[in-house]
């Protein structure tokens, strides 16, 4: 028995590796060691709830137990560290997927320590799936939300950089811009928030940002 509940947790813990490598490699905010801790210690109350009770229950005692009560609370608990990966700056939300896939990962952590592989593995498996297939799909169709603080010299400079914007059809959604004296210079400080494609952004804002010496980023988002 000892060695079947430690193969659960083994199993439990590679899968939630696996999701957590994908989250690593993508620099997000849980990662590897995140996902592998919260998928082993699912599997673990898990078995908790299945196994931790059986000498009070072969005791002699008139008690009863809720085989499932702990592994409720994990479905609760878990929720508080997803809501940790998420992040609300400038109106932009993110972690979003980052804390669903907490989410998922506790579940089939569960699963294993209840002994269905075979329906973890699956669930590992399409979450990959989803989170590479959208990955991929996303680049080339979605958007993306973009908070940029930038200072230029002149406002000249300021309206060349909304022209490139407006030839990527970016949507600029809020802007604000402000004069200041920055390192005994006078400079225009533009705040704004973009919604563009994710290939315009990947391809040309990067490029643009570095190679126009007359804007300073001061926040990227």
């Amino acid at each position: 028995m000892t060695e079947q509940l430690i193969i659960r947790i083994l199993v439990a813990a590679l899968l939630g590796g696996l999701i957590g490598l994908e989250r690593e490699y993508r620099a997000k905010e849980a990662g590897f060691r995140t996902h592998f801790l919260v998928a082993l210690g699912s599997a673990l109350f898990m078995l908790i709830s299945q196994y931790g009770f059986e000498g009070i229950l072969t005791s002699g005692l008139n008690v009863r137990l809720d085989p499932a009560r702990i592994a409720a609370q994990v479905v609760s608990g878990i929720g508080f560290i997803g809501a940790g990966t998420i992040i609300f700056t400038k109106h932009i939300v993110r972690g979003l997927t980052t804390a669903a896939g907490l989410w998922v990962t506790s579940a089939i952590g569960m699963a294993t320590g209840a002994g269905l592989y075979t329906l973890s593995i699956v669930c590992t498996v399409l979450v990959l799936l989803c989170l590479e297939a959208m990955h991929i799909i996303m680049r080339r169709i979605g958007n993306k939300n973009v908070y940029l603080k930038i200072s230029a010299g002149s406002l000249n400079d300021v309206q060349d950089m909304l022209n490139h914007f407006k030839e990527w059809d970016a949507v600029i959604e809020t802007f604000k811009q402000e004069e200041s004296m920055i390192g005994g210079e006078r400079r225009y400080v533009v705040s704004l928030e973009l919604n563009m494609k994710r290939r315009q952004f990947d391809k040309h804002l990067y490029d643009m940002l570095e190679s126009d010496e007359a804007i300073q980023v001061l926040e990227l988002i």
